[in-house]
């Protein structure tokens, strides 16, 4: 049984961050940046959006990435540690940037993951640098006295991250790569189901890319878990205006409506996202959706 984690009180801010830290892990950059008034109020599962590109640069939209760990206090202020793969101009531009540099941030912003309100059973399951948050969770939950199983997923091993952490987070970690260079040659989904079983999970939390979790949302419900999913829509403001992440997501009344990931997510129940709607990447608008009989109208 999980609860809803609420937002707290006086929501995001914007600040004039700094790049404090900068390491290499495998194919990603760890950043460290100085962020007070973020750190001190996230939770984990929130992301931050940082500006990309300097002054100067035609790149207006922000760049999101789920939160990794904070340091509510420090010398000089909170800290917030974010994972980046270099994957485009923003994210290159990010990856290429050196300590003392600075980088607006504006965060913490959406929805945590909910947490049991009893000790429970819990597997995490990271695909690629989507793991970033779970060791973050995996700390919370085991302050709340849960069990923690982690099952870290990539294409290959320079692409896994934290590994060693996992090691050190959780009650038992298992390791999968696509092309078998590390662990167990496969994907996530065929060892999840023996983990969630062996360790007897009542949650399963996820983080990857849309079609992980969709299987992975599937597994649980075989085994009998409830999965809580982090999405990956892309999101151009991070705050709800610009409606460029919205996805159908079934609610407790059985209606579908097209929420913002940003808002009202990231996190979801992952059995009530209506999976079966992405087509090529991309979550269309069901035909039984709020709305979607006016938008045919057009």
């Amino acid at each position: 049984m999980t609860v809803p984690t609420p937002r707290r009180p006086g929501g995001p801010v914007q600040v004039a961050g700094k790049i404090i830290a900068v390491r290499r892990v495998g194919a990603y950059q760890h950043l460290t940046i100085l962020a007070p008034g973020v750190a001190e109020t996230a939770r984990p599962g929130q992301f931050v959006a940082l500006a990309v590109g300097g002054e100067r640069t035609g790149m207006l939209l922000r760049r999101s990435f789920s939160i990794h760990k904070v340091s509510p206090t420090g010398v000089y202020g909170g800290t917030v540690d974010v994972v980046v793969a270099d994957a485009g101009r923003g994210t290159h531009w990010l990856t290429t940037r050196d300590v003392g540099e600075p980088v607006d941030v504006v965060g913490p912003l959406g929805r945590a993951f909910p947490l049991p309100k009893t000790p429970q059973s819990c597997v995490l399951v990271g695909g690629g640098y989507g793991t970033a948050p779970l060791f973050w969770l995996a700390d919370v939950l085991r302050e709340r006295g849960c069990r923690v199983d982690i099952v870290l997923g990539a294409a290959s091993q320079d692409r896994l991250f934290g590994v060693l952490e996992a090691r050190r987070s959780a009650t038992t970690s298992t390791v999968t790569t696509d092309d078998g260079s590390a662990g167990t040659k496969g994907r996530v989904t065929d060892v999840l189901g023996e983990v969630i079983d062996r360790a007897d999970a009542a949650v399963v939390y996820a983080c990857g890319p849309m079609a992980m979790l969709r299987a992975v949302t599937d597994v649980a419900a075989l085994h009998g878990a409830v999965a809580q999913v982090a999405v990956e829509e892309s999101m151009a403001c991070g705050v709800g205006i610009c409606m460029t992440c919205v996805m159908p997501v079934e609610g407790s009344d059985g209606v579908t409506r097209m929420l913002r990931s940003c808002v009202e997510g990231p996190v979801f129940r992952g059995d009530t996202v209506r999976w079966e709607t992405w087509q090529d990447g991309i979550g269309r608008v069901p035909d039984d959706c709020v709305g979607a009989a006016a938008m045919r109208s057009h």
